[in-house]
């Protein structure tokens, strides 16, 4: 009976194609002949020969049911609503829930008439279904675009299921090396970071917690969580990581850190793993380094002209040091690496101290910080005065000593690059200073401080235009009637209504006026205030001015930044 129904519904719709002059016979031949070898709908193989594209295909279909058409690329697609009809179900009836109305839920289906899949629909969700019609390919493209994570890693965890068996928690200590080297326990550790680096996740964590075990990926500086794997697993899989960054498997009562190199498809990406014991297991955090994401061209970084003119002019400074600032997380790293790829030529020696080494940068001599060896980023800053460097970056100034190395060589000749952890660009001064280092070595030495902050970039394909209240933009010193916008959620961005990341930049020259009061020690406040009468955006107006410009939201600059005292 089903068969028969679905022969006579696609003899239907041939006979109607036919009548509206939309296709001849033998494109109906054709096209029943490719059917016959490759399977599929009548309206993928018609497209397949070219004789229809999709959309006229779908607004046929949608006139003779009677029903709505919809351009999936155009239409809000609720995220609830996904996760109401399971990833098989969708692809085996080729349908996509969009929105719930109440009790009504829409779902876009290439072939309406299949009342099979509405009954089964109606069954799996308990709601009323009104059908819409939308491409067969758009569909396709958007279930693996929305199922893709959870199913692959929701198949990956039947087949172990089936594998492994249950074993008590005294065995298994007894099992870590084999579990560690288990088909379906790599295959497992492989799919999650295939998937992580797909949706250009920034780390993956994994979590031992007493009755279970999650785990999440961090994308656009968000976390949230992609699978809870059995709670038996989390040595197999802590071993098979430990395994892969060539850790030892059998120290679990201290931190270990290593590396893992791999290709995914044509990617090379490197992942810096970090195991920390925990009262229920070990923690793993890896960092995915993926060079193919690394932008190191200024120009692209969103910085207003007179920041790039300004850090230009820095570091074109034969001697002298730059410093960034900014929490762990804020791209720091890479706006050094920007400034020394615009730096790296053949007539220069560049040497870098870093813990860890992040990119690989051909031309330039990188150099692995290793306390446990003794080689620290003051004696590695020694090494290098005596390997004549003409630029020397240093990952990070965390002391007296490392202070007064890079201070002492920014003043004999040498380009100094660094970074501090300090709330905004002035109050790096007094930092410097309260680490030990005399005001007369600060102002001779420093050039220019930026600092910078990372916020979410509206998603371009859902952002709207909304609309604030005078006194709400007046807080925020926006001319009135700015129109400011937010995006809505759609799939490209996952429902978040963001996509990507920008950065924000306070980028302050030490000019000659606060250089004198750098010697005077002025307190932050004065600093800050004589930069911004020189035109030293501050942080929260950098984020004013992009969100003015639509780039990122309101509620992203006033989480990331304070207002200027």
């Amino acid at each position: 009976m089903n068969s028969g129904s679905t022969t006579a519904n696609k003899d239907k719709i041939a006979g109607q194609l036919l009548e509206a002059g939309l296709i001849d016979e033998e494109n109906l031949a054709k096209s029943r002949e490719l059917q016959r070898k490759e399977g599929g709908s009548l309206g993928q193989a018609l497209v397949k020969i070219g004789v229809l594209d999709e959309t006229t295909f779908a607004e046929f279909v949608g006139k003779i049911s009677n029903l709505p058409v919809l351009s999936l690329d155009k239409t809000d697609i609720e995220m609830e609503c996904i996760d109401m009809i399971p990833g098989d179900v969708a692809r085996k009836f080729q349908v996509l829930p969009i929105a719930r109305a109440g009790r009504v839920l829409t779902v876009a289906m290439a072939n309406p008439s299949n009342i099979f899949a509405i009954d089964d629909i109606k069954f799996i969700t308990g709601l009323d279904v009104q059908p819409a019609v939308a491409g067969e390919m758009a569909i396709k493209r958007f279930i693996d675009k929305f199922y893709a994570t959870t199913d692959s890693l929701a198949s990956i965890m039947e087949g172990i299921e089936d594998d492994i068996e249950l074993v008590e928690d005294q065995d298994e200590e007894d099992i870590t090396g084999q579990e560690g080297q288990n088909a379906p326990v790599v295959k497992l550790v492989n799919t999650l970071l295939a998937e992580a680096v797909k949706i250009g996740a920034s780390d993956i964590h994994i979590e031992p917690y007493e009755r279970n075990m999650r785990v999440r990926y961090r994308v656009d500086g968000i976390l949230s969580e992609v699978m809870e794997p059995p709670i038996r697993l989390k040595n197999a899989i802590t071993s098979r990581i430990k395994i892969m960054a060539e850790l030892d498997i059998a120290e679990r009562r201290i931190p270990q850190d290593g590396r893992i190199k791999l290709k995914i498809g044509a990617k090379k990406v490197d992942l810096r793993v970090s195991v920390l014991p925990c009262i229920f297991g070990e923690k793993v955090v890896m960092r995915i380094l993926d060079k193919s994401n690394l932008n190191l061209d200024l120009a692209d970084f969103g910085m207003e002209r007179k920041a790039i003119d300004d850090i230009t002019d820095a570091i074109a400074s034969p001697f002298g040091m730059v410093l960034v600032t900014g929490p762990t997380g804020s791209g720091k790293t890479t706006t050094l690496y920007s400034c020394l790829a615009k730096l790296n030529n053949s007539e220069r020696n560049i040497m870098t101290a870093e813990d860890p080494v992040e990119y690989n940068i051909d031309g330039i001599n990188q150099v692995q910080v290793r306390d446990a060896v003794g080689l620290t980023f003051a004696t590695a800053l020694k090494a290098f005065l005596r390997q004549d460097p003409n630029i020397v970056m240093v990952g990070e100034i965390r002391d007296l000593e490392t202070g007064g190395i890079a201070t002492k060589a920014a003043l004999t000749g040498h380009l100094v690059l660094s970074t501090l952890h300090t709330n905004d660009a002035p109050s790096t001064i007094n930092r410097m200073i309260d680490m030990g280092i005399e005001p007369f070595l600060v102002a001779s030495s420093t050039v220019l401080i930026m600092a910078q902050r990372l916020v979410r970039r509206t998603c371009k394909n859902c952002k709207e235009e909304i609309k604030l209240s005078e006194e709400a933009l007046k807080d925020l010193r926006m001319e009135p009637g700015t129109s400011v916008f937010k995006g809505k959620g759609c799939d490209q961005c996952h429902g978040t209504g963001y996509s990507g990341r920008q950065g924000l930049y306070e980028v302050m020259p030490i000019t000659p006026e606060i250089r004198e009061m750098i010697l005077d020690r002025a307190s932050t406040t004065e600093i800050r205030k004589l930069a911004i009468k020189q035109g030293m955006l501050t942080l929260r107006e950098d984020g004013i001015i992009k969100v003015a410009k639509g780039v990122t939201t309101v509620e992203e600059v006033l989480r990331e930044t304070a207002v200027a005292e």
